[in-house]
């Protein structure tokens, strides 16, 4: 069973922790996040135990108990959903001629590979509503 463990002071170790989860091994799986700036962890950690059981046990005990002066937070952790929305895209040109607007850029979405198409607010430039997508995204290796 894979747990979160929060509200855990920033100056807290990884041997710290397996200690204070030493009732409850053993300890399949280990991630503390390290802030990218500073390389100090970020307040939190995910934990796998063995089984469901030992990891329910872990939750019903240890949820709220002081470890290192802050009561820490435990509980099962919940698995990150995969994709998510694009970015937005560029905005339209305008064609100072034709008194008309283009078509902003589509932003791009992970989850399905795929761009997503521009939008004319106004309907009277250039550019249309398109959202079917502008095709799979090649990564340069």
């Amino acid at each position: 069973m894979k747990l979160y463990i929060g509200n855990l002071p920033y100056e807290s170790s990884e041997i710290e922790l397996r200690e204070f989860l030493s009732d409850f091994e053993p300890i399949v799986d280990f991630h503390m996040p390290l802030d990218r700036d500073t390389g100090r962890p970020r307040g939190f950690a995910f934990v796998t135990l063995s089984s469901r059981e030992i990891g329910e046990s872990a939750v019903e005990n240890l949820d709220g108990v002081d470890f290192n002066g802050r009561p820490v937070r435990i509980r099962e952790a919940e698995d990150r959903p995969r994709g998510g929305g694009g970015g937005g895209g560029g905005g339209g040109g305008y064609d100072r001629g034709n008194d008309r607007g283009g078509g902003g850029g589509g932003g791009y979405d992970r989850g399905n590979d795929r761009g997503g198409g521009g939008y004319d607010r106004d309907r009277r430039g250039g550019g249309r509503r398109d959202d079917r997508g502008g095709g799979k995204r090649h990564r340069s290796l």
